[in-house]
Protein backbone atom coordinates (compact mmCIF):
# COMPACT_ATOMS: atom_id res chain seq x y z
CA UNK A 1 0.00 0.00 0.00
CA UNK A 2 1.06 3.55 -0.70
CA UNK A 3 -0.01 7.09 0.04
CA UNK A 4 0.37 9.17 -3.09
CA UNK A 5 1.38 12.73 -2.29
CA UNK A 6 0.32 15.88 -4.08
CA UNK A 7 2.32 19.10 -3.74
CA UNK A 8 0.14 20.87 -1.16
CA UNK A 9 0.71 18.66 1.88
CA UNK A 10 4.44 18.39 1.17
CA UNK A 11 4.79 22.17 0.95
CA UNK A 12 2.64 22.72 4.04
CA UNK A 13 4.72 20.23 6.01
CA UNK A 14 7.87 22.18 5.10
CA UNK A 15 6.34 25.57 5.95
CA UNK A 16 5.75 26.08 9.68
CA UNK A 17 3.75 29.24 8.89
CA UNK A 18 1.25 27.38 6.70
CA UNK A 19 -2.16 26.94 8.37
CA UNK A 20 -2.17 23.25 7.33
CA UNK A 21 1.38 22.62 8.59
CA UNK A 22 0.45 20.63 11.70
CA UNK A 23 -2.04 18.31 10.02
CA UNK A 24 0.21 17.70 7.01
CA UNK A 25 3.37 17.15 9.03
CA UNK A 26 1.48 14.71 11.28
CA UNK A 27 0.06 12.83 8.28
CA UNK A 28 3.45 12.43 6.63
CA UNK A 29 5.41 11.53 9.76
CA UNK A 30 2.84 9.01 11.01
CA UNK A 31 2.15 7.26 7.69
CA UNK A 32 2.79 3.54 7.77
CA UNK A 33 2.61 3.04 4.00
CA UNK A 34 5.10 4.11 1.35
CA UNK A 35 4.96 7.85 0.64
CA UNK A 36 4.94 8.00 -3.14
CA UNK A 37 5.65 11.26 -4.96
CA UNK A 38 5.01 11.50 -8.71
CA UNK A 39 8.04 13.04 -10.40
CA UNK A 40 5.98 15.97 -11.68
CA UNK A 41 5.05 16.76 -8.07
CA UNK A 42 8.77 16.92 -7.30
CA UNK A 43 9.23 19.58 -9.95
CA UNK A 44 6.25 21.58 -8.71
CA UNK A 45 7.40 21.33 -5.09
CA UNK A 46 10.86 22.59 -6.06
CA UNK A 47 9.25 25.59 -7.76
CA UNK A 48 7.05 26.45 -4.76
CA UNK A 49 9.89 25.99 -2.26
CA UNK A 50 12.03 28.40 -4.29
CA UNK A 51 9.11 30.85 -4.61
CA UNK A 52 7.51 30.72 -1.15
CA UNK A 53 10.19 29.35 1.12
CA UNK A 54 13.92 28.91 0.52
CA UNK A 55 16.16 26.71 -1.53
CA UNK A 56 17.22 25.15 1.75
CA UNK A 57 13.66 23.89 2.28
CA UNK A 58 13.78 22.10 -1.04
CA UNK A 59 17.19 20.60 -0.26
CA UNK A 60 15.89 19.35 3.10
CA UNK A 61 13.02 17.62 1.32
CA UNK A 62 15.38 16.22 -1.31
CA UNK A 63 17.56 14.78 1.47
CA UNK A 64 14.47 12.93 2.73
CA UNK A 65 13.82 11.58 -0.77
CA UNK A 66 17.42 10.40 -1.08
CA UNK A 67 17.22 8.74 2.35
CA UNK A 68 14.12 6.80 1.29
CA UNK A 69 11.47 8.68 3.27
CA UNK A 70 9.64 9.34 0.01
CA UNK A 71 9.58 7.17 -3.09
CA UNK A 72 9.66 9.12 -6.35
CA UNK A 73 7.55 7.48 -9.04
CA UNK A 74 8.22 8.30 -12.69
CA UNK A 75 5.34 8.46 -15.12
CA UNK A 76 5.06 5.90 -17.84
CA UNK A 77 3.93 6.59 -21.38
CA UNK A 78 0.59 5.00 -20.46
CA UNK A 79 0.34 7.41 -17.50
CA UNK A 80 0.94 10.36 -19.80
CA UNK A 81 -1.76 9.10 -22.17
CA UNK A 82 -4.12 8.91 -19.21
CA UNK A 83 -3.09 12.43 -18.15
CA UNK A 84 -4.01 13.71 -21.60
CA UNK A 85 -7.42 12.01 -21.42
CA UNK A 86 -8.05 13.43 -17.97
CA UNK A 87 -7.06 16.93 -19.07
CA UNK A 88 -9.39 16.67 -22.06
CA UNK A 89 -12.24 15.26 -19.98
CA UNK A 90 -11.85 17.90 -17.26
CA UNK A 91 -10.93 20.85 -19.49
CA UNK A 92 -13.56 23.03 -17.79
CA UNK A 93 -11.82 22.34 -14.47
CA UNK A 94 -8.43 23.37 -15.92
CA UNK A 95 -6.89 20.20 -14.55
CA UNK A 96 -3.13 20.59 -14.86
CA UNK A 97 -0.62 17.92 -15.75
CA UNK A 98 0.64 17.60 -12.15
CA UNK A 99 -2.83 16.85 -10.76
CA UNK A 100 -3.60 14.58 -13.72
CA UNK A 101 -0.39 12.67 -12.98
CA UNK A 102 -1.47 12.11 -9.39
CA UNK A 103 -4.77 10.62 -10.60
CA UNK A 104 -3.04 8.50 -13.26
CA UNK A 105 -0.66 7.14 -10.66
CA UNK A 106 -3.48 6.29 -8.23
CA UNK A 107 -5.11 4.36 -11.03
CA UNK A 108 -1.94 2.49 -11.99
CA UNK A 109 -1.14 1.60 -8.38
CA UNK A 110 -4.84 0.98 -7.59
CA UNK A 111 -4.70 3.25 -4.56
CA UNK A 112 -7.82 4.83 -3.11
CA UNK A 113 -6.40 7.74 -1.14
CA UNK A 114 -4.07 10.65 -1.71
CA UNK A 115 -2.46 13.33 0.40
CA UNK A 116 -3.81 16.56 -1.05
CA UNK A 117 -5.22 19.90 0.01
CA UNK A 118 -6.74 20.40 -3.46
CA UNK A 119 -10.35 19.40 -2.91
CA UNK A 120 -11.54 21.37 -5.94
CA UNK A 121 -9.79 19.06 -8.39
CA UNK A 122 -9.53 15.77 -6.57
CA UNK A 123 -13.08 15.70 -5.20
CA UNK A 124 -14.36 16.24 -8.75
CA UNK A 125 -12.18 13.93 -10.86
CA UNK A 126 -13.43 10.35 -11.05
CA UNK A 127 -10.69 7.73 -11.33
CA UNK A 128 -11.38 4.54 -13.26
CA UNK A 129 -10.88 2.12 -10.36
CA UNK A 130 -12.99 3.76 -7.60
CA UNK A 131 -15.94 6.14 -7.50
CA UNK A 132 -13.90 8.78 -5.66
CA UNK A 133 -10.59 9.29 -3.91
CA UNK A 134 -10.19 9.71 -0.17
CA UNK A 135 -8.34 12.98 0.47
CA UNK A 136 -6.02 13.26 3.45
CA UNK A 137 -5.38 14.97 5.81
Amino acid sequence: MALICDTGPLLAALDAADPDHGACAQLLTSATEDLVVPTLVLAELDYWCQTRLTGASWLTFLDDVLEGVYRPEPLTTADLRRCKKLQEQYADLTLGIVDASVVALTERLRETKIASLDHRHFATVRPTHVTSLTLLP
